[in-house]
């Protein structure tokens, strides 16, 4: 299945794609260390073209005649809850759907944050994605259910051309696991410490947590244990010596990225790019999940084409 990246940032999306079977022949990410890194780590072009230019990215994307389209427009674009405002770069959302519709792969799959769902972008989006012809599975997933030892809500929509809505639903659902992946299930005794520390947004939450127990999503700053850090009475263990921040290393690991992964960049747009990239299991879970449905509907056209002949 040759495949297209949208909004590809370091490589997670497409890591989990390829490691699933997928062949990418292309990805496009505006953001230059980003490129620089997806560059560094992947052997096709990588295309630093502004998607808010429909047009100029479908002439690029048709030459390599893709038959699955993935990608996440950058997730800063929504306001948080209880906020009606969108930010002007939510128009990126709708620039995938046009591209998609425009380019018309047989199969396609947008990632964003949860509360993306609920946005008038997506909203146009999916009016536009329909209108196209495409059948559409929406799913919220919590990525430690899906082989990722972390606490991170995803939301996907999954499109097939010709399909009735909800056509991969069941699938997803089924191979979810029974239970949440922690840092202990994922890594056994390889990390090397059995509590970290995770800056909160503020105070009035915990920030030391135990590998027994998925990691709190993984964000695009990290910063170390400060002076005077009062405590909180939900942390896995009282502030001593042995507790301290998890490396960048460390970080790329728990978002499931291979440990010979090139990161290419200063430590400050490293952190981004590990905090927001898709997480390669998940990435991989939902590739998986697609490519059974793909198998099957090949498989449902050779049998017709046997039946007729």
């Amino acid at each position: 299945m040759k495949t297209v990246d949208l909004f590809a940032g370091c490589g997670g999306l497409s890591l989990g794609f390829q490691n699933a079977g997928f062949n990418l022949v292309g990805a496009f990410e505006y953001w230059g260390p980003a490129a620089d890194c997806y560059e560094r780590n992947f052997s096709h072009p990588v295309f630093r073209d502004d998607l808010s230019d429909v047009l100029g990215a479908v002439a690029k994307i048709r030459p390599l005649r893709p038959d699955v389209i993935i990608g996440g427009s950058p997730c800063q674009d929504f306001s948080h809850a209880g906020k009606r405002v969108e930010d002007k770069r939510a128009e990126l959302t709708e620039a995938f759907a046009r591209i998609v519709a425009a380019a018309r792969p047989k199969w396609f799959v947008m990632e964003n944050v949860g509360r993306a769902q609920k946005s008038l972008a997506y909203a146009a989006s999916r009016a536009l994605l329909a209108e196209a012809g495409y059948g559409l599975t929406e799913a919220l997933l919590d990525a430690s259910l899906c082989g990722v030892p972390q606490k991170r809500k995803r939301f996907f929509c999954i499109g097939s051309l010709g399909q009735e809505d909800g056509f991969l639903a069941e699938r997803v659902r089924a191979s979810l696991g029974g239970k949440e992946t922690s840092l202990r299930d994922y890594f056994g005794e390889t990390l090397g410490f059995d509590y970290y520390y995770r800056h909160p947004r503020n105070y009035d939450r915990r920030a030391i947590y135990s590998i027994d127990e998925p990691a709190p999503t993984v964000r695009g700053m990290n910063r170390p244990v400060p002076p005077g850090y009062p405590g909180h009475p939900k942390d896995a263990k009282p502030l001593d010596g042995t507790v301290r921040a998890m490396t960048a290393p460390e970080r790329a690991l728990v978002q499931t990225f291979p440990a010979d992964f090139k990161w290419i960049g200063n430590k400050t747009d490293v952190e981004q790019m590990i905090g927001n990239a898709v997480p390669v299991k998940l990435a991989e879970f939902v590739a998986t999940a697609l490519l059974w449905h793909i198998e099957r509907s090949v498989g449902a056209r050779s049998e017709r084409r046997l039946e007729a002949d």
